[in-house]
């Protein structure tokens, strides 16, 4: 399976060539073999890219930036899915491959795997497992959080909206 990774070699924005880099230098920390495609400079490559991410996860415009990423034919995730993968320990996962043993990615499935068959205990979790199921809970039992439009909007968010509400009203007034 090749992991393919469409960039643009002569992209203007600085965000999207930090994007390309990441992701790039990260499969590289992990030796995973990649085909970094063109889709500044080869037509045939952007035309595929366009269309092959899926609708729903197309912009907006419809045009798709790059980083986009594919396991063949398989569509994988953009920068924001592969960021979160990477953060959660499952970029194997995502660009579905097998993660190598040894790897914390495998120490988790085979943790998660013992716990599914009923043959581990909860003191075989590890630390970020533990982690994980502490912050659900706390979001859970969170009083200053709320429900807005079927989405969590966090103490912070509100407090934000309302400065932003207020910043709107005395400027209305002058």
């Amino acid at each position: 399976m090749v992991i393919k990774v469409f960039l643009a070699s002569s992209s203007g924005s600085t965000a999207i060539k930090k994007k390309q880099q990441d992701v790039v230098g990260f499969l590289e920390a992990l030796k995973i073999d990649y085909a970094p495609l063109d889709i500044a400079s080869n037509e045939d490559n952007r035309m595929w890219m366009r269309e092959n991410v899926p609708g729903e996860k197309k912009p907006t415009n419809g045009i798709p930036l790059p980083p986009q990423i594919f396991n063949e034919e398989m569509y994988c995730g953009d920068y924001d899915t592969f960021f979160e993968a990477k953060e959660d320990n499952t970029v194997y996962e995502f660009l579905g491959l097998t993660p190598p043993p040894g790897s914390k990615e495998a120490q988790q499935a085979e943790k998660a795997q013992k716990l599914h068959n009923g043959s581990g205990t909860e003191e075989d979790l590890d630390d970020d497992t533990t982690r994980k199921v502490a912050e659900e809970e706390e979001q859970e039992e969170g009083e200053e959080d709320r429900v807005e439009d079927n989405h969590l909007v966090s103490e912070e968010e509100e407090e934000l909206r309302e400065l932003e509400e207020e910043e709107e009203q005395a400027s209305e007034e002058d």
